[in-house]
């Protein structure tokens, strides 16, 4: 994880210490890497929500083809990696969502799960990377991409774990800290620590429709328990 997630209207309810006057979010049951994804972060002191790719290509990469371009950042080393240090320290955001999936394999093939908190949204912790396209004039408003990657750690510590990975996610308490441009690297990672092994704990899963488990499939249809085997 993360590989797929689902965000819906649904979120800005169930996140109301985040998405305060953000306006709201689109639905989509399905989104895949590569796609341009709403994400909450800190502009000089005031929160914004755009949208943003998920894929973290570096700053200093030569092209936007460059790769790898990873859609998620491990916790154990996400404030020492060449690509993603500087991120860490200085422009982080958090996405959205109402959970996500993962798949077991199966004799039969790859099973989705559907993985979410039933009382409350998750509030993923990300990094951001802006890249300059070197093709494009300074006052080209399309010259900056702004992507991301999801933070993750070890699964193991969430009840019924599906995989062996797992986004970590913010409690509200942690919200300003994790967007504040000053805190600390070690300070975020114990906070980030604390927060999601406190979020883990409060997931749930059960198996969905095999539906999810192409990316041209969409629809609320996707997040509904399978029905109990006869």
């Amino acid at each position: 994880m993360c590989g797929r997630y689902v965000v819906t209207k649904a979120v800005t309810d169930l996140l109301p210490e985040l998405m305060d006057g953000l306006g709201g979010l689109p639905d989509d049951y399905n989104v895949a890497p590569t796609a341009m994804v709403p994400v909450v972060r800190d502009r000089h002191g005031e929160r914004a929500l755009p949208e943003v790719k998920w894929g973290f290509l570096p700053s200093y990469a030569k092209d936007v083809k460059q790769r790898p371009q990873p859609i998620n950042a491990r916790i154990e080393t996400v404030a020492t990696s060449g690509m993603f240090k500087r991120a860490f320290a200085r422009s982080r955001c958090i996405v959205p969502a109402l959970g996500y999936y993962e798949w077991v394999v199966t004799p039969t093939g790859k099973q989705p799960h559907y993985i979410h908190a039933p009382e409350a949204g998750l509030a993923m912790a990300g990094v951001l990377s802006a890249w300059a396209d070197p093709t494009k004039d300074r006052d080209d408003p399309d010259r900056w991409l702004i992507s991301m990657a999801i933070i993750t750690r070890d699964a193991h510590v969430a009840p019924g774990e599906v995989h062996d990975r797992m986004p970590a996610c913010l409690s509200p308490e942690g919200y300003a800290t994790w967007l504040r441009e000053d805190a600390s690297s070690a300070d975020l990672l114990d906070l980030l620590e604390d927060e999601s092994l406190a979020v883990a704990q409060t997931l749930e899963h059960y198996e969905v429709s095999r539906d999810a488990n192409s990316v041209r499939n969409n629809g609320p249809g996707l997040i509904h328990p399978l029905p109990p085997a006869s």
